[in-house]
């Protein structure tokens, strides 16, 4: 880009312009007001006055659903343009954008207008590790797709706004598993009250929601207790959570992806909530019952019972909370957290202390994702063949992602 003259312009309240390869300082100002089509518009007109050959944008914006007009001004703007959206929110411009940019001007080497674009729909996103695992994996297999993180609010806003087919896919996170539902054209017939997974078909272009949850988490738990049960010299084609009873804290979308999983093996089930009306129509739906919360600290019918949670209430950055109290784990012989950031909570420690056995969030998120990543990939059989586990060695998403915004 040399002898090109770059005018910076913030939109912020209080903007404060950036100077480029020497150009003049360019002062633009939004005054609060959301970006739209047409005042981004007229401040690109604005600085291109002042001569200026490459117009970069730096956006404030207060939804992710306010990043729309930057990528109709980057699709259809006539002079160069560089922009992307700031903060959390603006993830989704900083990692996208160069399938919205000009060739030419940005040199990209991977993404183009063919590219697949997927991400996680979360609130908070910042803990998810499935940039991780899908990035590499794409790249593992050759498929020409990026996998972005979406801090998202309102999920029906969000797809609302984003309808056309940039996107061809979802993983669904924290809170909009329940929600997401709602605005999928079809439901795959295991999506049991909940989807974590939502696919745009190619052939019309309709969202299919699925949930990988459910089986993802049962097996995490069986295979626990195979391995236990072949050190100590037993086997069965049974399986080992038959007739077991499962205590299930919360009744959230991953929670009824698990009681339903457990039903379907024959386990008994107790579920506690906060609020009991929710714990007590799950438990309708899956043959179990529902006692109030404040019986769990005190629960202890048997020994040899199954916790299983996948409270938020542990999870970073509040790793010294748990959901459940320490004297409450005594009687349990396994203990399943699905949360794996961090992957060893102050649940599982305390669990552990009593000898208890303990699977973290992280066996059930690999097998969950890699059901999900087939999805996305239309069934490719080269998935079988990735290594997932190293997406664990990282600490965040930008370890492996990067800004991609020059």
């Amino acid at each position: 880009m040399q002898g090109h003259r770059f005018d910076s312009v913030s939109l912020r309240q209080y903007d404060q312009a950036i100077s480029v390869h020497n150009a003049p300082e360019t002062m633009g100002h939004l005054n609060g007001e959301t970006p739209t089509t047409e005042n981004l518009g007229n401040l690109i007109r604005d600085v291109q006055s002042t001569g200026a050959d490459v117009v970069k944008l730096l956006v404030d914006v207060s939804y992710i659903t306010d990043v729309a007009p930057i990528f109709h001004m980057l699709t259809h703007c006539q002079v160069p343009l560089i922009a992307r959206a700031v903060g959390d929110r603006g993830l989704i411009s900083q990692h996208m954008v160069h399938s919205y940019q000009h060739q030419k001007v940005y040199k990209l080497e991977q993404m183009n207008s063919g590219t697949k674009v997927f991400g996680v729909v979360s609130n908070p996103v910042g803990y998810s590790k499935g940039p991780l695992l899908h990035n590499p994996a794409f790249r593992h297999i050759g498929y020409n797709g990026i996998y972005v993180p979406l801090l998202v609010g309102n999920i029906g806003e969000f797809l609302g706004v984003y309808s056309c087919d940039d996107f061809t896919g979802f993983s669904v996170g924290i809170p909009h598993k329940e929600a997401a539902l709602r605005y999928c054209d079809e439901v795959h017939h295991l999506s049991i009250g909940a989807v974590n997974a939502i696919v745009r078909r190619p052939t019309d272009g309709k969202l299919v929601g699925h949930n990988t949850d459910c089986e993802a988490c049962i097996t995490a738990i069986e295979e626990a207790f195979r391995e236990r049960q072949v050190a100590n010299g037993q086997e069965s084609h049974v399986s080992p959570i038959a007739g077991k009873l499962i205590v299930l804290v919360g009744a959230s979308g991953a929670e009824q992806a698990i009681a339903f999983g457990a039903n379907s093996r024959e386990a008994r089930l107790i579920i506690f909530n906060r609020s009991f009306e929710r714990a007590n129509a799950l438990a309708k739906a899956v043959a179990g019952e529902a006692l109030p919360y404040e019986c769990f600290k005190e629960f202890c019918p048997e020994k040899g019972m199954i916790l299983v949670s996948a409270s938020t209430v542990g999870m970073e950055p509040n790793v010294d909370q748990s959901p459940a109290p320490k004297v409450a784990l005594k009687s349990y012989e396994l203990v399943f957290y699905a949360v794996y950031t961090p992957q060893n909570t102050r649940l599982l420690q305390e669990a552990a202390e009593f000898g208890a056995v303990v699977v973290s969030g992280v066996d059930m998120f690999i097998r969950q994702a890699v059901v999900r990543f087939k999805l996305f990939a239309g069934g490719l059989e080269q998935t079988t063949q990735i290594p997932w586990e190293p997406a664990f060695s990282f600490d965040s998403p930008s370890d492996i992602v990067p800004n991609t915004f020059p």
